[in-house]
């Protein structure tokens, strides 16, 4: 691909204001979809992969929960609490997953 040194400074600037280099940067805007930005999709990947270590902390909680009950047989007083957390995640993923299937 060829370009003027105008505008191989101009893609320069727009990939480190990125944190890219200049062939990702061509390589996402080429397979963006229609009105979406590089950063969109690394602001969505960033957004599920945090939704993934948390999903891994309340799956950790709720094994402990069940632990302690089959152990003692009592149901744990705080087990409220890693429910409504596990309901907010769930939220969050409905969430991400409309985000990723909007057109």
């Amino acid at each position: 691909m060829y370009v003027t040194e105008a505008e191989k400074a101009a893609l320069v600037v727009r990939a480190s204001q990125a944190n890219v280099s200049v062939p990702r940067l061509l390589f996402e805007g080429a397979f963006a979809a229609a009105g979406e930005a590089a950063h969109d999709r690394r602001n969505l990947a960033a957004e599920l992969l945090g939704i993934r270590t948390l999903l891994g902390a309340v799956s950790n909680n709720v094994n402990q929960i069940a632990r302690h009950a089959n152990a003692t047989g009592e149901f744990p007083d705080d087990a409220a609490a890693a429910v409504a957390v596990a309901r907010r995640l769930m939220a969050r993923i409905d969430e991400a997953v409309v985000a990723v299937m909007r057109p």
